[in-house]
Order: structure tokens, then sequence, then C-alpha cells
């Protein structure tokens, strides 16, 4: 009998511990998951917001051939899977290319329709409504932080920044070149990451002007993620340029931190990619970057000369851990990494599109942890 009691105890302990390496196991490495059967082929998602474990929003487009532009498409996630989403009125064929929010009642996803026209959609929490755009604007994208929500976009082929007073957007002065992504802090506490001819540029908001720098003047850089940790600690990505070289030539990830006094490029594990997205702690502070076709040079004399590079970089405020993207059945590489943390916890998603069969594009959710 003791020795029955004394097995079937091991034997609780080892499944325990094996539970335990497993629930480990599946925290520490990106996982792939599948978007509702509803999507049709030749899907691809843009962006995501996440308010907690169990509620997130993607968009983007979906149906999209090599001559149809697709229609627009919102997936929710309820905490166990992605389920697609309606839009009342949204007849019209286009992309959603952004999504941000205030709040879970307050979510803003922006777009353009098949002839080019600015597409702007808001959710109260219940449901989704195609609001006003702002006249003659293009839209590309919508950011919000600190209480916050701008648009960034193009007006008679000029750029454009707006902040939404109340219930109406007003233009904010663009500082010069182009402006790719924004991190916001406050309304005189904002950061714009660009380009101009002198190169990647950063600049900064105070609420009255633009102080902006030059990152990286390396020709056709451009950073177009930024974080802001604290006013000593400022991160930026993209892509560094080359002058010259044969077509496809491989653009290296530009990486560059400011310790409030200077930037600096930071050096990565990875040769050649782009920076898409930056992604913070629970705590704000960075903790993931994302490089689409990530690439690395081989061993002396290997052929190819290149090898795949690390997809996500975990950053612990000392180094870098590589990790890559699962494989997935029928589907090749991400080429388009946006990531989303989600608050309060320490796991990320990351949405986008991917190699499809056949010359093709298919959706592409990750997540980790």
């Amino acid at each position: 009998m003791t020795r029955r009691l004394l097995a079937a105890a091991l034997a609780a302990a080892l499944t325990v511990v094996a539970l335990m390496t497993s629930a480990a196991a599946g925290t520490t490495s990106w996982r792939h998951v599948p978007v509702p059967s509803q999507v049709r082929p030749q899907a691809g998602l843009n962006e995501a917001v996440a308010f907690g474990p169990d509620r997130a929003w993607a968009v983007g487009a979906d149906a999209v051939g090599r001559e149809a532009p697709g229609f627009p498409l919102v997936l929710r996630w309820d905490g166990k899977a992605w389920q697609r989403q309606k839009l009342p009125g949204a007849g019209w064929q286009g992309e959603l290319l952004s999504v941000a929010a205030t709040s879970p009642t307050a979510v803003w996803a922006v777009g353009r329709d098949a002839a080019g026209g600015a597409r702007l959609l808001h959710h109260d929490g219940t449901a989704w409504r195609t609001g006003p755009a702002p006249r003659g604007v293009v839209l590309t994208k919508v950011v919000t932080g600190g209480g916050e929500t701008w648009l960034i976009g193009s007006r008679d082929g000029a750029q454009v920044l707006l902040r939404r007073d109340g219930r109406e957007w007003r233009d904010v002065p663009v500082p010069p070149g182009s402006v790719f992504g924004l991190h916001i802090l406050a309304p005189d506490d904002v950061w714009a990451a660009g380009a101009t001819d002198s190169g990647a540029t950063v600049s900064h908001w105070d609420g009255q002007t633009w102080q902006q720098t030059v990152v990286d003047g390396f020709p056709r850089s451009g950073v177009s993620s930024v974080l802001a940790v604290s006013p000593t600690e400022v991160w930026a990505g993209g892509t560094a340029g080359f002058v010259g070289g044969p077509p496809g030539r491989p653009i290296p990830p530009l990486l560059v931190r400011f310790d409030g006094k200077e930037w600096s490029r930071v050096t990565l594990p990875t040769d050649f990619g782009s920076i898409h997205s930056l992604a913070p702690t629970s705590s704000g502070a960075l903790g993931w970057v994302s490089v689409a076709r990530s690439q690395k040079w081989g061993p002396p004399g290997s052929s190819p000369p290149l090898v795949p590079g690390p997809d996500f970089l975990a950053w612990d405020g000392r180094s870098f851990t590589e990790h890559s993207e699962p494989a997935v059945a029928g589907e090749g590489d991400s080429w388009v990494l946006r990531l989303t943390p989600v608050p309060g916890t320490e796991t990320v998603w990351s949405v986008g599109r991917a190699a499809g069969p056949e010359g093709a594009f298919a959706p592409r959710v990750l997540r980790f942890g």
C-alpha cells in the first residue's frame, strides 16, 4: 500500500512538473493564431490594438486580388479566438490601414477606398460607425496616447497632422520632411519618427513647435517607429540606406537610442531587414523589436551567403534575445510585422501578412505569452 501511495504521489508530481514545463515553453516562443474561417483568401492585416487578455482589434483587408482592391476587414479577439466583425454601412471596397484607441469605448480605424478616398471608422464600445473624415485629407495612420488622438495623412500632396479637439479635427504643424510614426505622451509631449533629405529624423513637439534631430545621416535612411520611455531614453527604428548597388540589394535595419544628450546607433544581431515596430513592456520600457525580412551573413564561404535572421528581438535592458516566427503550413515568412502589447501583461501580438501560395499573400497573427 505504501509503495502504491508513493508511486501515485511521484506520478502526480511528475505530471505537475510536465504541465508547468509545457506552460513555460508555451510562453517563451511565438505561436501562430489562426484567423476565422470567414476571412476570404488573399487577406492581410495592418495593425492591431489591445485592451486586455480578452479584448483586441485588428484591421486590414480581405479578398484582395492583383487588380481587385478587396474589402475592409475588422477582427476582434474575445480571449479565445479571433472573430470577424460586421461593419454596418461599409459596402465600399478598400482597406483599413490603422487602428488605435484611447479606451474600449473610443476606438478609431482609418483607411482608404478604391477611389483613394479617406475612410474613418469609430467604435463606441457597442458598434462600429462610419464617421466624417477630414475634408480633402488622405489618411494613412491613427495614433493615440496620453488621452490624445492624432491622424497622419496628406492634403494636396503635402503631409498633414491632425489632432482630435473635442468633436473636431484640427491641423497641427508638421516637422520638415515626412512623418511615419508618432508616440504621444501628452498634448505637449509628442515624438515623431520620419525622414528628410538629410536622413532619418526624430522630432519632438512641446505644444508649440517641433524640434527636429537627424538621428542617422546616411542617405535614404528613415525611421517609422518611435518609443519614448523617459526624457533620457527614447528609441526609434526603421531602415538605413544604401547608395547605388544592384536592384533588390538588402538594406540594413536601423535602431537608434537617445540618452538625454545624444542619439547613437544600436548594434543588432541581424545584418539586413526593416524594423517595423517597437513595443513596450507593461512598465513602459522597450520590450520588443520586430524586424521584417530579417537576414544576416552566413559563415564565410557559405552559399547562399545570407541566412535567415531573427524576426523578433526581446530587450531585457542590457541585450537582445533572438526569436523567430513559427512555421505555418502552406505559407512563407511574414513581410509585415506590427507589434501590439497587451496592457498589464507581458503578452504581445504581431499582425501582418505573409507569403501565401502561388505568389499570393495571407494574413498572419502571432502571439507571445
